[in-house]
């Protein structure tokens, strides 16, 4: 996936060069700017394959320029992952509500930074998920569906937002109904993430959907000292 273009926003020049520098070598095309009102525009005119988005900016914060490009038709696609210095699930949480496809705590490696790059960006591309191929089917539980071929989501006939993230992370439990699936599992097959890179991901995009859910919420169902797994259809 190197080429991609990559918009990347930090305030701080040293984190700024570092991330340019070690995205630079891995082959990636890099937009950088330090401001959340030109990351707006530079998303609007560069259309990016991922932005890069640091919360704590000068003017416009993170949060704002998050909240802005997912309302907005011609950017709500774009993926976002987020950086920041605050490690609170709060942080996180909301972060994820405002459509972030992920969340990195400052200090980082640039390993594991590339590493959530490229786990992002195939998720973006493909729906081949843990190795079960997209047929399209739709997927009924209660009063969620889940329509695979049109990457949607309703509940009681209303339709959920949710992000790519998100999307993929209920399918890949929707296709599994019954079966307790660990937190590694669902780092391996929905975030493309090693054990080492671990931070309570799974947990975090769990509580986010679930409230996405609402009512329907139950049909997540937490397997204690396992992970997770979706409620099998009652007949």
């Amino acid at each position: 996936m190197a080429g991609e273009k990559i918009l990347i926003v930090e305030d701080d020049p040293d984190i700024a060069e570092m991330i340019s520098y070690n995205l630079g070598k891995e082959g990636y095309s890099i937009v950088l700017t330090d401001n959340g009102e030109d990351a707006v525009a530079r998303a609007q005119k560069e259309h990016p394959a991922i932005i890069i988005l640091d919360l704590m900016l000068p003017g416009m914060d993170g949060m704002e320029v998050c909240r802005t490009l997912k309302q907005a038709d011609e950017t709500r696609h774009m993926p976002i992952i987020m950086l920041s210095a605050r490690s609170q699930e709060t942080d996180k949480v909301v972060g994820l509500e405002l459509g972030a496809d992920d969340y990195v705590t400052k200090p980082f490696s640039p390993r594991e930074l590339i590493a959530r790059i490229r786990a992002v960006l195939r998720r973006g591309s493909t729906h081949n998920i843990g190795g079960t191929v997209d047929t399209g089917q739709v997927v009924r539980s209660g009063e969620v569906e889940i329509d695979s071929l049109r990457h949607r989501v309703t509940v009681s006939g209303t339709e959920v937002a949710l992000t790519s993230t998100e999307f993929k992370l209920l399918e890949f439990l929707a296709q599994r109904p019954g079966k307790a699936i660990t937190r590694q599992q669902i780092l391996d097959s929905v975030f493309g993430y090693s054990s080492d890179v671990y931070d309570r991901t799974v947990d975090t995009h769990i509580k986010t959907l679930r409230k996405k859910l609402g009512q329907a919420k139950g049909c997540i169902e937490t397997v204690r000292g396992v992970g997770y797994r979706f409620r099998e259809a009652l007949d």
